[in-house]
């Protein structure tokens, strides 16, 4: 487990090391289902799911990693360094800058407040890093839902950007921001949380 939160009304949140092959059914069913149009994977099989997985498994300033609720598999995060990986060229990198993605599973029911549980995990286990001075975003345009979920956790709009798959709407979060917006405590640094690759 490479971090764990505990949401007073929701339960626990984790996460944990994804496993590009044994994972990739799970995820082909996530990334292709239409709630998830933004993930840009809605024709992906599941052989291609999995490459792109290894892929970023491989990568030197990539990784991405399971998430859990209760124990059960419930969502994806992704971290990135911003200045080398998506954003390479379109901001002005700051040390400390950490990107990241998540998307959470589709459910039948859905449940109210989830997807700010899981961003508040997210964030958390980013800034459990003390290197960690700001978490950088670049959602598409259009995901207006997003738009509102990052302003509520501290996210600040900087400007739109035009990358190659999409215009964007890059947004900042520094740690005081987040915990202005979300009340959270300081986190202190988790030993099982690995260095983002560099």
């Amino acid at each position: 487990m490479l971090h764990r939160r505990v949401d007073d009304r929701l339960g626990e949140f984790a996460l944990c090391a994804l496993d590009p092959d044994a994972h990739a059914a799970l995820l082909h069913r996530w990334v292709t289902h239409p709630k998830a149009a933004f993930w840009l994977m809605q024709d992906a099989d599941v052989a291609r799911v999995a490459e792109e997985y290894r892929r970023i498994a491989a990568h030197p300033h990539h990784d991405a990693f399971l998430g859990l609720h209760d124990g059960r598999p419930a969502f994806l995060a992704e971290r990135y360094d911003p200045a080398r990986v998506e954003l390479v060229g379109l901001y002005d990198a700051a040390d400390g800058d950490v990107g990241m993605h998540f998307l959470c599973a589709p459910a039948d029911t859905p449940v109210h407040g989830f997807t700010h549980a899981v961003i508040t995990t997210v964030m958390t286990w980013l800034f459990a890093d003390p290197a960690t001075r700001r978490v950088v975003v670049e959602p598409d345009v259009r995901n207006t839902a997003v738009h509102a979920l990052n302003a509520a956790v501290g996210f600040t709009v900087v400007g739109r950007i035009a990358k190659p798959e999409k215009d964007a709407l890059l947004s900042v979060c520094t740690r005081a921001q987040f915990e202005a917006a979300t009340g959270a405590a300081h986190t202190p640094p988790a030993a099982t949380r690995g260095d983002l690759p560099t």
